[in-house]
Parts: structure tokens; C-alpha cells; sequence
């Protein structure tokens, strides 16, 4: 691979992209920016090539952490930097691996040190390294929660804390935070969502001039990169340069009263949680201001700010996709385009008697109206849609010569979805942490203590102490200072929850579509799909129906898809339910050889009946015992209803080894007020039982 990178400027198309990146680097306290996309849209090309027009830093000499000469960081470990002498380097861009663990990113205390000899050594992490520089986060939705939490944390903070057993370090990381994510492998939580100041959709042209140009200068590159690279370099320095004019131009710039109503207004108009919101549109205008080279924001600048800083905020539920109504934004815009008209006063009016012709205080920016924005590059083209109009078309009845499959039924929507009772796997895990099942993870409470199983990261002190102390007379111990040998170090053991792989084994059969049950199925299902994104499971759902089985989602984070599969499933013909659990036992098969720490979690939605081909029932019930014999750990949500029931759900259970669950005891709150009646049913047979034994006392007395 090339050292040189692609330039910034030679990306086709993307205009979006590349002005949010231009305004983090133009004002980073804008808070970064999120890229959502499909796979090979030159996500990460494009970030690493942000990095090179970046200006130039000087750094103090010998400091790790590239503390600022003109204003060193007073906390900076390699500190202090009373008269330091500087050098000028490039800025740093800083990736972050997937699987990158948290001592990484913050930086280690070698804690053995800091007991045994009392020196305070600590190695910085990326988060240093990245300090007034770039920090990119590939697939940041597959970067475990806390992970998360830390780095935006530390972007907002501008600052890193490690604290071990009372040994603190900290330092200064200021950073322009860039993050790219497949929605189609998992949504990040809202609360992550938030934290991203702006947040950008990319997704592949469907221009063939467009896709032709993209693919010439790719080959292009890759046969001579520093020829390729020598072709734009004069738009590269322009662009260089307008990003440091527009830096220096951002202080001076105004965010006139009028605009910031109109920021207000809108946030209001779509209701985005908090107040973050607010703030990031302001400073988006206003570096959206400077980038154009003006010392006022203006009405186009407030509505591109909100373009980017607001989609990915409006998300109310997992299952919402991002997204902003540009009518009711420009709507909400020209309620909020004028000054407030101030209450009647002894001044008397101004010249201009209605003030539909004045501007803000100060004047307006004068006849004409401004140039519109550009983001530094020419606009893509929208990719076309499949059809010419926006209106689906009407439906057409079917053709009698082509009847639809036997018994076959339509899509049916969900019912609204409800908080579900917790369903746990037995044991405890060893996966990644989540919030479902007991498992050793990285975080939770303190349970034991061991021997450290590689690199020292988390001391149980106490414990330490303990194995230390029956040697000290053996090892001459003189004066107060304990005398510490690597054997007697001890780390804890943290119990917690672990994610599981949820798979979901969905009857779409006819017997599920008869009294109109499937909305209440798929309401039930969807609830399931929802607890398991709370839960931060991984999902999978195999579908089974006429005369086989099918993986209608292959497991993966994204409930989103799982919730669009489910909403598109029909229902009709057979209930082949041994090749749906067969189908089940070979999905988690393979998905124990690609994760063993994983555990799975096997969710039957059926009503436990059984039909197509000879001894269909026997056939499923010997399919369900495989899952038993392998400790699976399964649960039967049992769809049966009516005024006569078979039971056979409830059987299917049995055979699994797991349990079996109604629609109506599925949901949460139904659980609970079934605990508060029992429980009031026995006060209330307790107190009955005391005062019918006190009554022959009473009537003694």
C-alpha cells in the first residue's frame, strides 16, 4: 500500500461529506462527524485524506502529549514545560482499531511499579497521540459501549483521566473526531448518536459518468500515486489555505439574533432531545459563516446546519431511520426570518413604517443576496430512484390465470411494541459485554480475585496485600515500605452482563394466520427484536412456512433489518417446523465456530403445530431434542389460542429444555401485575387466617 495519500480534493461527488469534515476542521468544537454509509463509498479514503490539509502544529520538544508552546497544558504529565523549546510537525490522524481494548485508548499505569517503588509510570494511549490532531474511528458501531462512551467523553471534556487504585493521571485531548458505521451492522444507541455533532448519509451514485470518473482516477492512483497525487496539488493548497482563512475568520463572525431563533425554532419544531442540538447548530452556522468567507450567519447557513446536526437526533426508537422534513424546516424557517417586533415604545416608529423593507440591527447585507454555499467541491448529482414518480403506484388486482401460492396471505403490520420480560441464558458467560446474561466482563462488581491472566490492568488491592504479607520478614523487610514480588499480585474478577445471539425461529405458516393472530405475533416478535437492541444482542431470525425453511436474516446487530424482514413476511400453506429447527441448529453451529464466547439464545414463535409430509409432529420433536442434548438455551413463545388448546407449543418446550410463554404473559408489566395480585392475594389470606384465629379470643374475652 502507498504512503501517499489520495488527495481530498481528486473524490468525486460527496459534497455533504466533505463540507462536514471542512467545518470540523475548521471549528472542531463542533463536536465531529458521523458518516453513515454503505460498504466502498470511500468513507475512510476521504478522512484520511482531511488529515493532509490540516495545518501544520507546533509542538513542545520531548512532550508526548504535543503541548502547545504558546499555552502548555499545566496537567501534562511530561510537565511542566517552563521555557519550552518548540518544532513544527504535521498533524496527526490517529485510527482506532475495532477490537481495541480501553488501556489502548486512554493509556496504562504500571500499577506494579507504582506500589512496589512508588514512581508514577504511565504510557501514553491513542487519545494522547491524537491531541490536536485527527481521530478516526472505523466501524464505530462495532466498538463495544464503553469504549464509546470514553471517547466521547474525552471529545467533549477536551481531557483524558486514568485512575487506578488511587494513582490519576491526566492530560489534555482535543481532537477532530470522525466516525464511519455500515448502518446495515448495527445502529449506534441514541445516546452515542447524540454525542456526534454532525452526521452525514453517503451512499454510491447510480450516475454511470459519475461511477466511470470514480473508477478512472482509482486506477489511475494506483499506478502511480505520487504522479496522481503531483495533479491536484495546487487545489490542494487552495484548499489548505481557505481552511486556515476561514479559521482565522471565525472569531469575528455573528450569530445575529434572528438566526439563533431560528436555530432555537427549529430544534423546538422537531422536538431533539436536550439542548446539544441547539448548541451544535450555532456553532455549524457559524463555522458554515466563515467557511464562505462572511462575517454574519445567515438564514441558508442555519438551514444547512440543520441538515447535518439534526437527522440522526430525530430518532425516537431503534427502529426509526434518520432523517429531516424539509418542508417543516423551511416552513419553521420563514415563521422565524424577521427580527421580533419590539413593544410600542415613546421612540416612535423608524422610517420605514410596516419594516417590511429593513434588515436586522445594523443594516442587512445589502440588495443583493449572497452567493449560495458551496462545500469546496462540485455538487453530486442525487442518485435516481427506480421509478418516475414519487407515489407508489395503485394496486392491481391479481390476474385469475396467476392465483397466488395456496393459502398465502399478505404482509400484515405489527402490533405496537411493549416492554418484554428478561429472558437470560443459565450460567455464566464469558462474551462481550452487554445487558442480558451473568458473565465475567470488563466491567460490573467485584466477586473475586486470581493470579493476572496477562498484563496487569485491574489490581485487587486487598487481595494483594493478603498474599504479600505472610513473606515480609522472610523477605527483610526494613522500614514501612511493603516488599511487593510479581507472584503476589492479584486482579479481580468483575461479574456483569454479557449480549447474546438471539435467534428467532418465526412459524409463518397458515395455522399462524388464521383469527387474524400475525399482528400480534409480529407486535410480539418486534417487542423481542427491541429488547434485544437494548440488550446490545446480536440477532438472527429463520422463518418457516410451505414446504422448507429460510434464513430471512443471517445474524447480525442491525434490528432495524430484522424489524423490516419481519414487517414484509406473509403468511400461508404448511408448517414444516423440523426444517425450520433444523435450519436453527446449523445457524448456531456455525456462529459457535466464529464467536465460542457467544452465547445463543433460541426464541420458537409457533403455535407447536406440525404438518407436511409423514410424521411431520415426530420429526420436529426429534429435530427439538438436539438443542437439548446441547444445552441450548431456549424459550417458546407460544401463539396458540382459542377456547380448545392442544398444548403442543408447551410440549415443543419440554423437548427443547427450556421454557414456554404466552402472548399475554410476554409482556413486562403483565408479569408484574401478576406478582402485585399474588402478593395481595396472600396478605389478604393472612389476614383473613388472623382474624379467624383471634375470634375465640376475642369472644372469650
Amino acid at each position: 500500500m502507498s504512503d501517499v495519500r489520495y488527495p481530498f480534493t481528486a473524490i468525486v461527488g460527496m459534497a455533504d461529506l466533505r463540507l462536514g469534515l471542512l467545518l470540523n476542521a475548521v471549528s472542531p468544537a463542533v463536536g465531529g462527524v458521523l458518516v453513515r454509509g454503505e460498504k466502498g463509498t470511500a468513507k475512510s479514503t476521504m478522512v484520511r485524506a482531511l488529515a493532509g490539509l490540516l495545518p501544520s502544529i507546533a509542538a513542545v520538544d520531548g512532550c508526548r502529549f504535543a503541548c502547545d508552546p504558546a499555552a502548555p497544558d499545566p496537567q501534562c504529565p511530561d510537565g511542566p514545560h517552563a521555557s519550552p523549546r518548540s518544532h513544527e510537525r504535521p498533524s496527526q490522524l490517529v485510527e482506532l482499531p475495532v477490537g481495541v481494548a480501553e488501556d489502548r485508548i486512554v493509556g496504562s499505569l504500571d500499577l506494579e511499579r507504582a506500589l512496589a517503588e512508588g514512581v508514577k509510570a504511565y504510557e501514553p494511549g491513542l487519545l494522547a497521540k491524537a491531541h490536536r490532531g485527527v481521530l478516526y474511528i472505523d466501524e464505530v458501531n462495532l466498538l463495544q459501549d464503553h469504549v464509546v462512551d470514553l471517547l466521547l467523553d474525552a471529545a467533549a471534556m477536551g481531557r483524558s483521566y486514568v485512575e487506578r487504585e488511587g494513582v490519576s493521571v491526566r492530560h489534555a485531548a482535543r481532537f477532530l473526531l470522525v466516525g464511519t458505521m455500515n448502518p446495515e451492522e448495527g445502529e449506534l444507541r441514541p445516546q452515542l448518536l447524540d454525542r456526534f455533532g454532525l452526521t452525514v448519509e453517503i451512499a454510491a451514485t447510480r450516475d454511470p459518468a459519475e461511477r466511470a470518473e470514480v473508477v478512472r482516477r482509482r486506477l489511475a492512483y494506483d499506478a502511480d500515486p505520487a504522479g496522481f497525487a503531483t495533479r491536484f496539488a495546487a487545489q490542494e493548497r487552495e484548499l489548505a489555505e481557505h481552511i486556515t482563512a476561514a479559521r482565522e475568520l471565525l472569531p469575528r463572525v455573528e450569530l445575529t439574533d434572528v438566526a439563533l431563533r431560528q436555530i432555537t425554532a427549529v430544534c423546538a419544531a422537531f422536538e431533539v432531545d436536550g439542548l446539544r442540538a441547539d448548541i451544535v447548530m450555532a456553532r455549524t452556522a457559524v463555522a458554515l459563516a466563515a467557511w464562505a468567507g462572511r462575517v454574519e450567519v445567515l438564514e441558508e447557513d442555519v438551514r444547512k446546519a440543520a441538515q447535518l446536526a439534526l437527522p440522526h437526533r430525530r430518532r425516537r426508537n431503534p427502529f426509526d431511520a434518520p432523517g429531516l422534513d424539509e418542508e417543516q424546516l423551511d416552513r419553521t424557517l420563514e415563521e422565524h426570518s424577521r427580527p421580533e417586533d419590539p413593544e410600542p415604545e415613546g421612540d416612535g416608529p423608524g422610517p420605514d413604517g410596516d419594516g417590511d423593507g429593513g434588515g436586522p440591527e445594523g443594516g442587512g447585507p445589502g440588495g443583493g443576496a449572497p452567493e449560495p454555499f458551496d462545500g469546496g467541491a462540485p455538487e453530486a448529482s442525487a442518485p435516481e430512484s427506480g421509478t418516475s414518480d414519487s407515489e407508489p403506484p395503485a394496486q392491481q388486482p391479481v390476474p385469475a390465470q396467476h392465483p397466488a401460492p395456496a393459502r398465502e396471505s399478505a404482509p400484515v403490520a405489527a402490533a405496537d411494541p411493549y416492554r418484554t420480560r428478561l429472558f437470560t441464558v443459565r450460567g455464566t458467560g464469558h462474551g462481550a459485554q452487554g445487558r442480558r446474561s451473568p458473565a465475567e466482563t470488563t466491567g460490573g462488581h467485584t466477586v473475586r480475585a486470581r493470579r493476572p491472566q496477562g498484563t496487569l490492568s485491574r489490581l485487587h488491592l486487598t487481595a494483594t496485600l493478603q498474599a504479600a504479607a505472610p513473606h515480609q520478614v522472610a523477605r527483610g523487610r526494613a522500614g514501612r515500605a511493603l516488599v511487593l514480588h510479581k507472584d503476589d499480585f492479584r486482579e479481580q474478577v468483575r461479574r456483569g452482563r454479557e449480549s447474546n445471539l438471539v435467534l428467532f425461529v418465526v412459524d409463518a405458516s397458515g395455522s399462524m394466520a388464521a383469527r387474524q393472530r400475525m399482528t400480534a405475533v409480529k407486535g410480539a416478535v418486534l417487542s423481542l427484536l427491541m429488547d434485544a437492541y437494548q440488550r446490545r444482542d446480536k440477532i438472527g431470525m429463520i422463518t418457516f412456512r410451505g414446504a422448507d425453511a429460510e434464513l430471512a436474516l443471517p445474524p447480525t446487530s442491525s434490528v432495524e433489518v430484522g424489524a423490516a424482514r419481519l414487517e414484509s413476511l406473509p403468511t400461508g400453506g404448511r408448517t414444516p417446523l423440523a426444517a425450520g429447527l433444523l435450519r436453527a441448529h446449523e445457524v448456531l453451529r456455525v456462529e459457535r465456530l466464529r464467536d465460542p464466547n457467544r452465547r445463543p439464545l433460541l426464541v420458537v414463535v409457533t403455535d407447536g403445530r406440525a404438518t407436511g409430509g409423514r410424521d411431520a409432529l415426530a420429526r420436529s420433536q426429534r429435530a427439538a431434542a438436539l438443542f437439548a442434548a446441547q444445552g441450548t438455551a431456549s424459550v417458546v413463545l407460544d401463539c396458540e389460542s382459542g377456547p380448545v388448546r392442544l398444548g403442543l407449543a408447551r410440549t415443543l418446550a419440554g423437548l427443547l429444555g427450556g421454557s414456554a410463554v404466552s402472548l399475554e404473559e410476554l409482556r413486562a408489566e403483565g408479569v408484574a401485575s401478576l406478582v402485585r395480585e399474588n402478593h395481595a392475594n396472600y396478605a389478604n389470606r393472612a389476614s383473613r387466617a388472623t382474624t379467624t384465629s383471634t375470634a375465640p379470643l376475642r369472644k372469650a374475652a
